[in-house]
């Protein structure tokens, strides 16, 4: 059994649900098909997601709803109208959004994620009456019905353990299974979202709950590429790889996948495999537990942009024990996470994502710093670039980090921070943002050459 996922771009329009149905009657092994609400159709063009999130924040703003209600429901009209589906289809998901509209719950936030989630729940709904049109056994399954418990944080649940035990009974369901992605519901029975690009998170939930051999996530590129095709051209395609190097890949910018995605499928071992709904006959990136070695210990190389640092230093610092306890202290105090914190004898710098701070905040931070650890200095960076090179393969090379820094500094690229996990699977440079799209080009050059 396979479960297949289709993002957005995938079901944007008619035409792509077309080509998703043709991908699901090609492999009867696909079983359980999980959807993304309707994404873009072109560049310019609103996903449902963005077009719900107006509608409810209208609502919640107590302004007139008929404009953005409008255009949601346009968007559905014009798939089933293509599709040929039955007014049924269409009716229902009014009535749906309409209810959803009527709710009246504690908080912006809960809110919010009723009414997103129509997006992907309608979605599934009018998936599988096309399925069924065209003579295929499908059906809808919501996932409250299904058991997906999930924590109780708006915007961010966590699927709970015992969740699994229900939802391993879909693989027992007659035919063909569509589940919306991106939410399930608390023990409370209110509906919850994973973080946004959740419905791979989803998928990947089922993938593991009923053991399939494999969970296929469709999207709309061939592959995973060793570097993003808009900093460098032509990009050498990514065919097999493993959890971790796609993990610290998404985490460092990477858009095929939610960084935490593919956490179910790696804990069950279930082999992950990104394709093209555009082109179902190429072979895709195949994600496994492990992989063979090859030559080039660099799979791939990412960047993020927006990160801060906040700079501290002090004499003996190395000496003074709970320092670094104190000082995170203060930042867990703000509510502020930590992405790496690389240090010397006298001071340590803290990397964190600048969107976390304000002014007020930032000056209060400062202030706690000198006041409580008596430092010599303390000051804020901002405009920082993450870049990353992803392998598993540098774990028993020598050389990376001297060949990566000489390509830098032959760019004229300043190295602000060096950061490597003891596992050695990436190797993290903190530079300045302006330097990020020439970094990732002559780190590419220098472990991959130019394209053949």
């Amino acid at each position: 059994m396979k479960v297949a996922k289709f993002g957005g771009s995938s079901v944007a329009n008619a035409e792509q649900i077309k080509k998703v149905a043709a991908i699901i009657k090609a492999d009867n092994k696909r079983k359980i098909v999980v959807v993304s609400a309707p994404g873009k159709r072109y560049a310019d063009d609103a996903k449902m997601t963005d077009l719900l999130i107006a509608l409810a924040e209208a609502k919640v703003a107590d302004q007139p709803v008929e404009a953005a209600f409008n255009a949601v429901m346009n968007r559905y009209e014009s798939i089933a109208n293509d599709l040929e589906l039955n007014r049924d289809v269409i009716a229902e998901i009014e009535a749906d959004l309409k209810n959803r509209l009527e709710q009246t719950v504690a908080g912006k936030g809960r809110f919010l994620d009723i009414m997103k989630a129509s997006g992907e729940d309608n979605n599934a709904k009018l998936i599988a009456a096309y399925l069924s049109k065209i003579g295929l056994k499908a059906t809808y399954i919501n996932p409250k019905d299904a058991g997906l418990l999930v924590s109780d944080e708006p915007g961010n649940a966590q699927v709970l353990p015992e969740a699994y035990e229900a939802l391993a009974k879909l693989a027992e369901i007659d035919g063909i299974v569509v589940f919306p992605g991106f939410f399930g519901f608390s023990k409370l029975g209110n509906l919850v979202t994973f973080p946004r690009g959740g419905s791979d998170i989803t998928g990947a939930i089922l993938a593991a709950a009923v053991q399939a051999e494999l969970y296929e996530n469709f999207t709309d590129v061939d592959s995973v590429y060793a570097a993003n095709p808009f900093i460098v051209e032509d990009p050498v395609e990514i065919k097999r790889m493993t959890y971790r190097e796609m993990r610290e890949l998404s985490y460092a910018g990477f858009s095929v996948f939610h960084d935490e995605a593919l956490i179910p499928a790696f804990r069950n071992d279930i082999p992950v495999c990104v394709k093209n709904t555009n082109n179902p006959k190429c072979s895709g990136t195949l994600i496994l537990a492990e992989r063979e070695r090859s030559l080039n210990p660099i799979i791939g190389i990412a960047s993020d942009e927006g990160f801060a640092t906040i700079y501290v230093r002090k004499y003996l610092m190395n000496r003074e024990v709970g320092f670094g306890r104190h000082l995170l202290q203060i930042l867990e105090d703000a509510g502020i996470s930590y992405e790496h914190i690389p240090s010397g004898i006298d001071d340590t710098s803290v990397i964190i994502r600048q969107t976390q701070l304000s002014d007020q905040l930032e000056n209060a931070i400062i202030e706690r710093i000198k006041e409580e650890l008596n430092v010599d200095d303390v000051h804020i960076e901002h405009d920082f670039a993450m870049v990353m090179l992803v392998g598993e393969g540098m774990h028993n090379t020598v050389g990376v980090t001297a060949r990566a820094s000489s390509a830098l500094a032959k760019a004229g690229v300043n190295i602000e921070m060096i950061n490597q996990g003891s596992s050695e699977v990436s190797l993290v440079f903190g530079i300045h943002s302006k330097d990020t799209k020439q970094a990732v080009r002559v780190l590419y050059e220098e472990f991959f050459g130019q394209k053949q």
